[in-house]
């Protein structure tokens, strides 16, 4: 996994420890759940409340469950957020089809302001990236015919909808196709940039660690 700012690139660990930290969950986590394998196939519980306090320090109730289905590789969606008081932390996984997944971090005063972290999510390795309230979240598919579950901590308020353009210069997402080339609503083309965007989440001191996943 990766956390990027700019041009910089530094190679992270894929997860974190189990016994995590009380406040991990401030922060964007990947949580691979365990699979049971036999002859048949494979058995997964892909969301386990506890399990995800005690080993991630998520410690959130979900209200909602979304999918979205994109029909062709090199869809981006993005770079989206809700607002208080509608914020929404997300957990996200590919059904179906491969996605690059990303999270940025929008929270005023911040010291990662403006970087994010990315990891590859696919129906095969059944990864999910946990993104809390204060990233903007985006991913573009890596094939075509993909579905992406979301569970989210609060309803859908289209009133708090929110964005950052997906190609800021200033963010620089290594997006696995070029901004050319991708297909995108009219809606993601319009969003500001980050520079002098008035973000509605603020740093509150804590957690003071890097950004990785």
């Amino acid at each position: 996994m990766e956390q990027r700012s700019g041009a910089t690139t530094e190679v992270l660990a894929a997860a974190r420890p189990a016994g995590a930290p009380e406040d991990a969950g401030r922060l964007p986590c990947l949580v691979v759940p365990r699979r049971f394998q036999d002859a048949r196939g494979w058995f997964s519980e892909t969301y386990n409340a506890r399990r995800l306090a005690e080993q991630h320090g998520i410690g959130v109730a979900f209200v909602q469950d979304n999918q979205s289905w994109s029909a062709k590789r090199g869809t981006i969606r993005g770079l989206h957020f809700q607002a208080p008081p509608h914020a929404q932390g997300k957990l996200v996984s590919a059904a179906k089809g491969a996605i690059l997944d990303v999270a940025v971090d929008i929270r005023r005063g911040s010291p990662t302001f403006g970087q994010y972290v990315a990891a590859e999510l696919t129906a095969d390795n059944g990864r999910q990236l946990w993104i809390p309230a204060g990233f903007a979240h985006g991913f573009c598919t890596l094939t075509d015919d993909v579905v992406v579950a979301y569970k989210v901590t609060d309803f859908y308020a289209p009133e708090t909808e929110g964005g950052i353009r997906f190609d800021d210069p200033t963010i620089a997402v290594d997006w696995p196709v070029p901004a050319g080339e991708a297909c995108l609503s009219d809606k993601d083309t319009r969003y500001p940039a980050l520079d002098g965007f008035a973000s509605p989440f603020a740093y509150d001191g804590a957690p003071l660690r890097p950004l990785a996943l």
